[in-house]
């Protein structure tokens, strides 16, 4: 039987770098062999530069795709991510900016059709996160800064997208195991969550006369630097699902190979739960 992995007390000084977090998240195992699923593949996915983002941009680079990483600032962390990739012996496109920013999400779709020529998957990750215990503190500015960067960028991602897609191309979006139970800590961050998953599910609808697929992953626990920047106490983190520990980006990256390739061709509106085995409606 596998033994819970064990995550320190303390906050990290710096938890926007992957590489500085203590044990480091297991990006992909060494055992993961690519079979070509994504070959000659192009997938643009933000928040590609740490934790199940990079996980993901890893994986797909693996199977075969090149990639385009959207960041906020965290250069360190993305030229890690894309050397990674090249070691891979694929391409990654790196594109630094703010996603509330409507314009700057259809230049950044511009940039990696011009780059690579055409975009066959979109991966709609980057999220904040802020833990409040007391709902009369989260505050308006909170708020507006969670959906503004959780789901806005949904919507201006895709929109600038769905002209460049074609028939066999896939959107994943990222949604989370507090869309389906809640959170008490996590209202704002829950709630967006939450919209995703109708997002996903409305947009799955409307785009399946075009052969576009829509899933999502929704995962739970899992131990990335998003979770070290907004806990303070993270020893017990992940060890009140089922399997008693939080995941690995290594353990969710595969189920976006799979809502990418052909191999999930039937699948539209879905979600795949990734969370230590908690039973969600």
């Amino acid at each position: 039987m596998e033994k819970p992995k064990k995550f320190p007390e303390q906050k990290q000084d710096l938890p926007g770098n992957e590489f500085q977090m203590k044990p480091q998240p297991e990006i992909i195992r060494e055992n993961y062999v690519g079979s070509g699923k994504l070959l000659g593949k192009v997938a643009f996915i933000t928040g590609g530069d740490s934790g199940i983002g990079r996980s993901v941009a890893v994986h797909f680079a693996r199977e075969g795709a090149n990639i385009a990483i959207v960041y906020l600032k965290e250069d360190k962390d993305a030229i890690e991510t894309r050397e990674l990739i090249k070691k891979e012996g694929r391409e990654c496109l790196l594109l630094s900016g703010d996603l509330k920013d409507e314009k700057f999400c259809k230049a950044a779709i511009k940039k990696c059709h011009t780059s690579f020529g055409k975009i066959n998957i979109v991966v709609n990750n980057a999220a904040v996160q802020f833990s409040t215990t007391d709902f009369e503190k989260v505050t308006t500015a909170q708020l507006q800064k969670t959906f503004e960067t959780n789901i806005y960028p949904y919507f201006y991602i895709t929109k600038a997208a769905l002209p460049l897609l074609k028939e066999g191309d896939t959107i994943i979006n990222t949604s989370s195991v507090t869309a389906y139970r809640g959170s008490e800590h996590l209202i704002d961050y829950a709630s967006t969550k939450g919209a995703i998953v109708s997002f996903t599910r409305s947009l799955s609808t409307m785009l399946a006369e075009k052969k576009i697929r829509v899933n999502g992953v929704a995962p739970g626990p899992i131990w990335t630097p998003l979770i070290v920047a907004s806990f303070d106490k993270i020893a017990d983190f992940g060890k009140d699902n089922p399997m008693k520990r939080a995941g690995q980006p290594s353990e969710v990256a595969p189920a976006y190979v799979f809502l990418a390739c052909e191999d999930s061709s039937y699948i539209t509106g879905q979600f795949i739960h990734i969370n230590g085995g908690e039973i969600v409606a």
